[in-house]
């Protein structure tokens, strides 16, 4: 009978454990497919966009102006993100995003005002969706993994964040190999390969959304429940008026606004104006996945050392000042070369030229974005809302 009675004690136990140990696999896995779907939907995107004003040029502009009103639709429609997906759940969330991205490959097949513009509005929607979702989705999965292992869970929230992001940086070089490798430049400025390059991206996102699916729901412990309808419009809308209007009165927000804005313009300018005036002229529209592959790689290495180095140096705000201002006075330089002394040229340092530019600015772009999130967690640590 002891023996027995011993048997049914612990088997429970060895069932918790079982269960336990699934469970964190399940928490790692789903990290793992999320990292591989973003890689997958991305690097078809990044490439697409930095190709948008040197293939989309036949309707005045028609690529540029499509950037402008996609990220104009984003940050408006960024306001109600975290709404949608509170209503939705952070996997339906991370679904529904990918749509916006497929649906802009698909209207580069055949670009024109009426595809191009209605795909830009939508995109800028469900790109804000999907990255609210992401970081909703992300963090739960990290709560419910260290509650199952007995980890520090800002620990693990940074671990799951490292490998997702380290793969993610990776996004920018992967898909503009695949441009290099498929475009062509053919006779009179026109470029071969553009169908052929947009179908494989297009396979590439369906992969991506198809992983999505594979991601376990996070609407429990780890994730907040959906909201209540009576009471959810209104304390939403309060909490979005004090969330928008408050930070308007707080100095250090608007002495940083100005960082903001040189971000956006710089990543704008990189994108656009550098692959249609510098690039091209100079290695042709198959070039840009070349140049551009440069960037996306010095890019992920300045991220990598801001946070693995430069981490250890960013114990203030002037530290900070000093590793953001080193990353401004790179792309100076590069702009100040452009103004007064760049010229198209041929042979060897026609090639090179172009590509060390894209070094020297994807350094900066990788020490901008890495320290500016840094600068908001040292002014706003004690003011998550601001913070946020």
């Amino acid at each position: 009978m002891d023996s027995g009675d011993s048997r049914d004690e612990e088997s429970p136990l060895v069932v918790s454990d079982s269960q336990s140990d699934k469970n964190r696999q399940n928490h790692t896995r789903d990290v793992h497919v999320l990292s591989c779907a973003f890689l997958l939907i991305f690097l078809a995107y990044g490439a697409t966009q930095n190709l948008e004003s040197t293939v989309n040029t036949g309707e005045k502009d028609l690529g540029t102006i499509s950037l402008g009103i996609l990220y104009l639709s984003f940050t408006i429609f960024s306001l109600f993100a975290s709404l949608v997906v509170r209503m939705m759940g952070s996997k339906n969330a991370l679904i529904l995003g990918t749509t916006g991205y497929w649906l802009f490959m698909a209207a580069n097949l055949k670009p024109s005002w009426f595809t191009m513009v209605p795909a830009s509005v939508y995109l800028g929607f469900a790109a804000s969706v999907i990255w609210v979702g992401e970081g909703t989705y992300l963090t739960a999965t990290a709560r419910c993994h260290a509650n199952d292992s007995n980890l520090h869970e800002g620990t693990v929230i940074g671990n799951f964040n490292g490998e997702f992001w380290g793969m993610f940086a990776s996004h920018q070089f992967v898909g503009n190999l695949i441009t290099l490798a498929l475009l062509q430049d053919g006779k009179e400025g026109s470029t071969g390969g553009t169908t052929l390059l947009f179908i494989v991206f297009l396979c590439s996102m369906t992969l991506g959304t198809i992983l999505m699916c594979f991601l376990h729901q996070r609407d429990g412990k780890g994730e907040e429940g959906p909201l209540e309808p009576a009471v959810s419009a209104y304390s939403y809308a309060v909490s979005l008026s004090k969330s928008v209007i408050t930070p308007l009165f707080d100095v250090r927000m608007l002495l940083i606004i100005p960082l903001f804005v040189y971000s956006g313009l710089q990543q704008a300018f990189v994108w656009a104006e550098f692959t249609k005036y510098i690039v091209t002229p100079a290695l042709g529209v198959s070039g840009v996945g070349g140049s551009m592959a440069v960037f996306g790689a010095f890019d992920a290495v300045a991220k990598f050392m801001c946070s693995v180095v430069a981490g250890r140096l960013t114990s203030g705000l002037l530290s900070i000042t000093w590793i953001v201002s080193g990353g401004a006075f790179a792309q100076v330089i590069v702009m100040l070369w452009i103004l007064l002394k760049y010229r198209v040229t041929s042979g060897v340092l026609g090639i090179l030229y172009p590509l060390l530019m894209a070094a020297i600015w994807g350094i900066g772009d990788g020490i901008l974005n890495t320290q500016i999130n840094a600068l908001i967690g040292i002014l706003f640590k004690n003011d998550t809302d601001v913070g946020a």
